[in-house]
């Protein structure tokens, strides 16, 4: 199956997205893209979240929209089935990650400890979400993780700033990071789509593309 990091190798942060109205779903999206960032975490921690989700996938056919915080299987089918084109939980049990491997499109399982790392390995899985990243131990954990387990590549995310993921993005065993700092608040409130889309190119610049990265 096609990695979470092959959807779009070029952008180096995935935005994390909190749509509290679905209108501005769009016209975000849209920003985002133009800034260099087209995988999108949608999250599922909002009434409005799946129809965002819905109206991106359909109004917004250059971003790769995926559905975040998905924590079950009826979450996983929803999301799916509003256009999701990848997949991300904070976590993962045995259910929902048969559930996430069922749906056919790619995903990133949350993880914060060694077992659980290697429990993803021994199932095939290699691509995970690192979370929460600074919490868990931040640079220096994955760091010490590329030596025993340099099969594992990870998107941390959690408390990932535009300060911290340079730092994140230099790891051999790290693909992307996830984050919210393009998408400062008071940005949002005011529907202030020119600042997102310059802070999204800031963050789309973090990294220059390294071929098999």
């Amino acid at each position: 199956m096609t990695s979470v990091f092959d959807l779009a190798p070029e952008a180096p942060v995935v935005p994390v997205v909190v749509i509290e109205d679905a209108a501005d779903a769009v016209p975000l999206a849209r920003a985002l893209v133009a800034g260099g960032l087209p995988l999108i975490e949608v999250t599922l921690r909002t009434p409005a979240a799946l129809d965002a989700l819905r109206a991106i996938a359909d109004g917004v056919p250059e971003a790769v929209v995926g559905a975040g915080t998905v924590v079950s299987a009826a979450g996983v089918a929803d999301a799916v089935g509003a256009g999701a084109r990848f997949l991300v939980s904070p976590g993962w049990t045995g259910r929902l990650l048969d559930a996430m491997r069922e749906s056919g499109v790619p995903f990133l399982p949350g993880v914060s400890t060694v077992s659980e790392v290697v429990a993803l390995l021994e199932r095939g899985v290699d691509a995970m979400k690192f979370f929460p990243a600074e919490a868990a131990g931040g640079v220096p954990y994955l760091k010490s993780l590329a030596g025993p387990l340099p099969q594992a590549r990870f998107c941390p995310t959690g408390g990932v700033s535009a300060a911290s993921a340079p730092a994140y993005l230099a790891l051999p065993n790290v693909g992307c990071v996830g984050g919210t700092w393009m998408l400062p608040p008071d940005a949002l409130a005011a529907r202030d789509w020119a600042r997102v889309e310059s802070l999204a190119r800031g963050a789309a610049a973090l990294r220059t593309p390294v071929s098999g990265r």
